[in-house]
């Protein structure tokens, strides 16, 4: 595709989501910071969503020296009141969401196998990766019901398959954090049900394993995962940008989809 093309096609996406607003969870580092930027080079408005100020700005102000439109969003998964506070200042301000992607996670070098991990961990991975995701949700559904087509985008992992971990030959079958695991398992289920119940409305909502950034996470092995964070966030920006068609319900990698 010669240059004149490639720019009138960059242009033409950009004016289609123009005007739209998109929410990212966890967007100060790695996968949610990439996803951010990328929801910005497409034209959305994108609320950064950071538990510290600080940590939102830093993110916000190279984006908004290059162009782009950009704001720090308060957003503490594990603190109540922020959500309802960010959800408060998004229909204050714009009226509507357009893009969701629930991308806020932790781990706990404490989680482990069933026999092994620490209760504690297990509560606290779960308390952030599916009750503060659902919190969240909840709060920003009645601005996705405003948008004319709104995603919902859940960030999980190939972790969190029950089909995948039940298979010994799986290249990751030897991963087995219960609570990160069954996390995400449980944010899967997330995605099913609130696709049927939403399935009459104009939301989507969809999971996506980005895969492990290779500065981020180790595999069981000791070994670096192989997929880097630029190609993690394209396969949340094919369902954020809607580049999958109107599919909701799904699990996704970049190859396809996966089993749930």
């Amino acid at each position: 595709m010669k240059r004149d093309a490639i720019e009138n096609t960059v242009r033409a996406d950009a004016e289609r989501h123009l005007g739209r607003v998109a929410l990212v969870t966890g967007a100060t580092r790695g996968i949610g910071q990439e996803v951010a930027r990328g929801l910005a080079e497409a034209g959305m408005t994108v609320l950064v969503g950071a538990r510290e100020p600080a940590k939102g700005d830093e993110v916000v102000e190279p984006l908004r020296k290059a162009g782009f439109q950009a704001q720090t969003l308060v957003i503490d998964l594990l603190r109540p009141e922020t959500l309802h506070a960010a959800a408060y200042r998004i229909g204050r301000d714009y009226g509507r969401l357009d893009v969701l992607v629930n991308n806020a996670g932790v781990t706990d070098p404490r989680d482990d196998t069933p026999e092994k991990a620490s209760i504690e961990a297990v509560e606290r991975v779960f308390a952030t990766n599916f009750f503060g995701t659902l919190r969240v949700t909840q709060a920003m559904l009645p601005w996705l019901a405003r948008s004319a087509g709104a995603h919902i985008v859940n960030v999980s992992s190939g972790l969190g398959s029950l089909a995948h971990n039940n298979d010994p030959a799986w290249e990751h079958a030897a991963f087995r954090q219960i609570g990160f695991n069954a996390s995400k398992a449980a944010l899967n289920m997330l995605t099913v049900q609130l696709s049927q119940t939403l399935r009459e409305t104009s939301i989507t909502v969809n999971s996506v394993d980005p895969g492990a950034p290779a500065d981020l996470t180790v595999d069981a092995n000791g070994r670096r995962a192989r997929q880097g964070v630029a190609e993690g966030a394209r396969n949340v920006l094919m369902l954020a940008l809607g580049e999958r068609g109107p599919v909701t319900g799904g699990f996704f990698d970049g190859a396809g989809r996966l089993p749930w």
